[in-house]
């Protein structure tokens, strides 16, 4: 019963760590389009076309690799966990 709580502890944990890092990416990637906008505006552009540039960088964010690598906070501490608790057993 112990270990059943450690689990489901243990992914209840990881999902607020995984929800605090998916949001902490998402703002840096955020303000990094937004910065890359800010120092190299096209001529003639308005605010539609800076919120299109940022949903199409937001977009590519969302299919790319890094938001998948973050989905590696509910893989590797069960294995390093696991793998403490076989070698001390």
């Amino acid at each position: 019963m112990q270990f059943v709580r450690l689990v489901v502890f243990g992914f209840l944990l990881l999902g607020v760590v995984y929800f605090g890092i998916s949001l902490y990416s998402r703002s840096i990637r955020k303000e990094k389009l937004e910065d890359d906008w800010d120092e190299n505006p096209p001529e003639n552009a308005s605010a539609e076309t800076r919120d299109a540039f940022i949903a199409e960088g937001m977009a590519k964010y969302e299919s790319g690799l890094r938001k998948k690598l973050i989905l590696l906070v509910f893989v590797i501490p069960p294995i390093v966990v696991g793998t403490i608790i076989y070698f001390i057993n």
